[in-house]
Formats: structure tokens, C-alpha cells, sequence
């Protein structure tokens, strides 16, 4: 029997305490290995010109050369998956999302460190994003390096147009050539995990100012980090985006986030609808949950909910959208060769309900279709 080949591991980071409570974590598992360390992004640098490790995982603040910068480099001039390990502070989380944007595939939260309560399901997590990202490596870096996925630039072939109230918020690609139709949708509900952040920088800027509906959006992500993640999408969109706040209003033209470590759900008031978060249940896998908002978008929206379903790891969303299904909204699945990880996209294909399965960069332009 010939042995499978181990998925070689390069952990760069200037705490020894991280270095090896990373290696412990990963270490542990059979089918990967921990092929060297390094303490600075210089150093680190060399080792994957040097050792060609399958995953890199990369702290942000180190010194003589810093993770970023790390990142970038590697990213130039030797394309490999990396895992950025993050504080969570706020900029921590700016940070974060900037390395996610450079073409980092995913982040470990720095303080989820061996000691942590919760380790068995931190490291059973980190090992099987491990193994997933290593399934992609070749897509991932291919489509990293060549076709700009993991910028905010609009796609070509559909013209930008600026907001002039705001100039940061410039980056709108108008569709065009979309045949509107007939299924009337009054809400869009947007649900994504590994991989989230940089697929929804290329869908939320390319939806136009006069957006006739609101979009509710759930990205597994720690508290801080959807705050990080709201504020610079609200730079870069037409349309206003927020972190979602108990008793917001949902209007029309308005993207609402759900805060890490809370469900979000839709309550009706009156003649309007409001969010609602909450701790509960709390015995769920994610929260936020996809299904939980999708459902409960579903029970006050029937039949008139676009469900857009990303990138990410597991099943999170497939039995919420299969509801909107039955009862006559749509289904948008990201593409495989585009996602991180195909796994909540691909939970819905299987299942027969996807109306559409677009590459992210056309996500937008089928969101409009509808209106």
C-alpha cells in the first residue's frame, strides 16, 4: 500500500509559544507535517523558497520583516497557500483582511492558542481547513496570481460608476447585458465562512447605488473582525454597510453584517422589518449561523428571497436554502474553481436547488438580474 504524502507545514512566527502550539495542533494529525519554522517574515521568506511547504502559516507582527510584507512576497514570487495567524483587535482585524486581499486563504485567531477551552474543536478546525486548502492549492494560487479575484477591482467588461457624495466608495461595476426576471425578490440573504472576506469585496462594491432591496450577510468571523470587515466594505460600496445593531430597521439599499459570536434573525414591527441578535441557540456549530438567518429571513420573506451561498468550509445554510427554494425564491452558488473552499456552495448544488453557480467575479451582475 503506497503511503499518502503528507501536507508539509512551514509555521513562521517570532512567539515560541505560537510556533509550537501550532506545531502541536497540526503536528498531531497523521497527514500533515511540520516541516520547519521561523521567527521573522525575512526568514520565513527563505524557507519557502527553500523547503516548498504545501501551507504557510504567518504571524502579522514580527520583526526585520513583518507578515504583510511576508505575504506579499511570497505571494510574487513563490505562490503558497498561507493561514495568517491574527490578534483580535481591531487591528488585528484590519490587518487581517488586508492579508486576505493579498491572496492569504485563510486566519487563525492568535488568541485560539493551544491553552484555549475550546481546543479540540479549534485544532479539528484548523486541521480540516488544512486539508481542504491543500485539495485547492494549485487553483488557489493559480487564480491568486493571475486573475486578481482577491482585489476589489470590478471585473472588465462591466463600467464603473462613481459615487460623487463619496470618493472612496468608487469601486461599483454597473451589469450590463442582464435580463431582468420575473421571480420578485424583496430581500437578498448572503451566507459565507472560509474565504468569505475577499468574496464578498468582489460581489457587496459591484451592487448598485439604487439597489432596490436590503442584504443580510452572514461570515463566519470572530467579534471585531465583521466590524473590520463592514467598515471597509461601506469604503468601498455604493450601497451602505454596516455590522448589524439589535433593533436596526431593514431598508432598502443597506447591507447588514452579523456581529461575530451572534445570530442575527429578522423580526417583523409593525409595517417594518428589524434584526434581532442573539446569544441563542447556542449549541450551534457557527455563530452567527447561515441557517439561522436564512430561516428566519425565509419565515418572514416567503417566497420572495434571493439566497446567495459562498465559499466556505462544511454544509452551514443548505436546509435554510433549500425552505427559500420550496416556497419559490432563487439559489446562487459561487463556482467551484472559485471559492476557497467548496464546500457550503457545493453542499447546495448537490442538493439540486442552485438556480445559478457563477465564478465570484459575476456574483453581482446575477444578484441584479432579479431586479
Amino acid at each position: 500500500m503506497i503511503n499518502k504524502k503528507k501536507i508539509r507545514v512551514l509555521v513562521v512566527d517570532d512567539s515560541a509559544f505560537m510556533r509550537k502550539a501550532i506545531s502541536i495542533m497540526i503536528g498531531d494529525d497523521p497527514e500533515i507535517e511540520v516541516i520547519g519554522t521561523a521567527n521573522n517574515g525575512q526568514d520565513g521568506l527563505n524557507k519557502v523558497h527553500e523547503l516548498s511547504p504545501d501551507l504557510v502559516t504567518m504571524d502579522i507582527e514580527m520583526p526585520q520583516m513583518d507578515g504583510l510584507t511576508a505575504l506579499r512576497r511570497i505571494m510574487k514570487e513563490k505562490p503558497t497557500p498561507v493561514m495568517m495567524v491574527s490578534s483580535l483587535t481591531s487591528d488585528g482585524a484590519e490587518a487581517t483582511l488586508e492579508a486576505l486581499e493579498l491572496g492569504a486563504v485563510d486566519f487563525i485567531p492568535k488568541q485560539l492558542s493551544y491553552v484555549s477551552l475550546d481546543i479540540v474543536k479549534i485544532k479539528e478546525e484548523l486541521i480540516a481547513k488544512i486539508k481542504h486548502i491543500n485539495e485547492r492549492k494549485h487553483i488557489l494560487m493559480r487564480r491568486a496570481r493571475y486573475s486578481g479575484i482577491f482585489s476589489s477591482k470590478p471585473d472588465s467588461g462591466a463600467p464603473t460608476k462613481k459615487k460623487k457624495t463619496s470618493p472612496a466608495k468608487s469601486l461599483v461595476a454597473m451589469p450590463t447585458g442582464s435580463r431582468k426576471l420575473t421571480k420578485t425578490m424583496r430581500i437578498v440573504a448572503i451566507g459565507t465562512s472560509t474565504g468569505g472576506p475577499p468574496a464578498l469585496q468582489a460581489v457587496i462594491p459591484r451592487l448598485p447605488k439604487e439597489f432596490p432591496v436590503p442584504v443580510l450577510v452572514v461570515q463566519h468571523m470572530p467579534p471585531t473582525f465583521t466590524k473590520s470587515l463592514a467598515n471597509r466594505l461601506n469604503g468601498l460600496s455604493a450601497l451602505e454597510v454596516k455590522e448589524a445593531e439589535h433593533g436596526d430597521r431593514i431598508e432598502r439599499g443597506h447591507v447588514y453584517i452579523a456581529p461575530g459570536d451572534k445570530h442575527m434573525t429578522v423580526q417583523k414591527q409593525g409595517s417594518t422589518h428589524i434584526i434581532k441578535l442573539s446569544d441563542e441557540p447556542s449549541e450551534t456549530l457557527y455563530k452567527p449561523s447561515v441557517d439561522i438567518m436564512m430561516n428566519s429571513v425565509e419565515d418572514n420573506y416567503k417566497g420572495s428571497t434571493l439566497g446567495v451561498i459562498m465559499t466556505g468550509m462544511g454544509n452551514d445554510g443548505v436546509n435554510a436554502l433549500q425552505r427559500i427554494k420550496d416556497s419559490g425564491g432563487s439559489i446562487i452558488a459561487q463556482n467551484e474553481d472559485t471559492c476557497v473552499v467548496y464546500g457550503m456552495p457545493r453542499a447546495a448544488v448537490d442538493a439540486g436547488i442552485a438556480d445559478k453557480v457563477s465564478p465570484v467575479e459575476y456574483i453581482a451582475r446575477d444578484i441584479v438580474s432579479y431586479f
